[in-house]
């Protein structure tokens, strides 16, 4: 028999999974109503992922590790895999409906399902500490993984693929999730350290994410108007994790 804690989050991980349909929104928006929502999603998308890292990954394993300065190390090192996985092994977010990189299509796809699986490892990793921190980290998660998804569908569609092909190979990329949370979730309970390593790793590639990833696609954007409203936007996600963390302290 399954405990709840573990129906939680492999609920969890198939609805993050479930999130690369998102897609099909794509399908129904022309490119310039899409582009200027996808901006949007992007902000608070890296808002969530800034506020997950600082206000609830990190608190919760710092409040377990006994030598603060390995907890810095495994942030570190969480921030380098991430930036090793994108910088050589082509894993790109590219946030709008078409972007140069369709050469690479399915190293793109190779790289998601990687970063996928180790979504699905924090996700279960996450549920062994109790179910409500579980899904904190899985609304991060979908957080960012909205924009993403959008980003890699258009790079699918760019470098050839159908409509169909294009959600079902981003599906079968997402779905790596569901096996991370398995080895995630009973990994930590082997390995009782595990999670307090995996805890501030997943907050260094959260940090990575939104600041190497995310923030840039800000910053590009030429019309004050818009650039303020992505800021508000960007403080609404942090804010929002604010508040679960409020919440979940009472």
């Amino acid at each position: 028999m399954f405990d709840s804690n573990f129906i939680w989050a492999l609920g969890s991980s198939v609805a993050v999974s479930f999130v690369s349909f998102v897609g099909i929104v794509a399908l129904l928006l022309n490119e310039k109503v899409l582009n200027k929502i996808l901006i949007f999603m992007v902000a608070f998308g890296a808002g969530g992922l800034i506020g997950g890292a600082f206000l609830h990954l990190l608190p919760e394993a710092f409040t377990h590790i006994q030598d603060p300065m390995s907890g810095f190390i495994y942030t570190l090192a969480g921030f380098i895999l991430f930036f090793i996985l994108e910088k050589y092994f082509y894993w790109r977010h590219c946030h709008k409906g078409k972007c140069d990189v369709h050469v690479f299509t399915y190293l793109n796809l190779y790289g998601d399902g990687i970063h996928n699986f180790i979504d699905g490892i924090i996700i279960g990793t996450s549920f062994t500490v109790d179910i409500k921190f579980g899904l904190v980290t899985t609304l991060a998660i979908i957080l960012h993984e909205i924009p993403q998804e959008l980003g890699d569908f258009g790079v699918l569609l760019y470098g050839g693929f159908s409509k169909t092909k294009a959600l079902l190979f981003n599906f079968l990329s997402a779905i790596t999730a569901v096996v991370g949370t398995i080895v995630g979730y009973y990994s930590s309970y082997k390995l009782t350290d595990l999670s307090m390593i995996l805890l501030p790793f997943a907050a260094g590639g959260f940090i990575y994410i939104a600041s190497c990833d995310l923030i840039p696609e800000l910053h590009r954007q030429p019309d004050t108007k818009i650039s303020m409203t992505t800021m508000l936007v960007f403080l609404s996600g942090i804010l929002l994790m604010l508040l679960l963390k409020l919440n979940l302290a009472h």
